[in-house]
């Protein structure tokens, strides 16, 4: 049986996979996520994906690998995890009172064979003043999350609206990731009894 690994440190993917079933071995990788000159985020987004899956992938040649990455976009600039919380107030700042874009991709790899996906939602923000942003950062939700804010945590509280896919701006699309693994010979478990 083929063990599958998530390549990623992070419990919300590791709990969205175990949600449909799977239960994966996950490995940490450290990769430089530092955007390319002129990258589009669904780009970028990709390509750290892909990145994450080839670095576990040499960790763990006999594995199905799975990364994903996720980056929050607005007006095209990307915005990834805050470094402080200046940085946390900036993109809550930007973000709030409009639309904004998240883009996570996924990535499969397995003896050689790699497939990505990209799931892209739209996700409106109401707008935050200076007291909820410091509470919010006082929380420490913000500091590991693209975007500088959780969906699935306190961060609900200032979403309005949401086009496209809520486990996506979660961090891994279920829907997508279910397809993607199936191609590779591993369907969601409760498909076939085993994980």
């Amino acid at each position: 049986m083929t063990t599958l690994c998530l390549a990623s440190a992070s419990p919300r993917r590791l709990a969205l996979l175990q949600q449909i079933g799977y239960s994966p071995l996950s490995v940490s990788t450290a990769i430089d996520e530092t955007p390319l000159p002129g990258e589009e985020p669904a780009a970028q987004a990709l390509r750290l994906a892909t990145a994450k899956a080839g670095a576990a992938a040499r960790e763990q040649p006999a594995a199905l690998i799975l990364a994903a990455d996720t980056i929050v976009s607005v007006d095209g600039k990307a915005f990834g995890k805050p470094r402080d919380f200046p940085s946390a107030k900036g993109m809550l700042e930007a973000l709030g009172g409009r639309w904004h874009t998240v883009h996570t991709a996924v990535a499969v790899t397995r003896s050689g064979r790699n497939a990505q996906c990209l799931s892209t939602s739209r996700v409106q923000m109401r707008p935050l003043d200076a007291r909820e942003i410091a509470a919010y950062w006082a929380s420490g939700e913000p500091a590991d999350k693209a975007g500088a804010y959780a969906i699935q945590g306190l961060g609900a509280l200032f979403i309005t609206a949401l086009e496209g896919s809520y486990s996506g701006v979660m961090g891994l699309p279920l829907f997508e990731t279910g397809q993607l693994l199936s191609t590779f010979g591993c369907p969601p478990p409760f498909l076939h009894g085993s994980s």
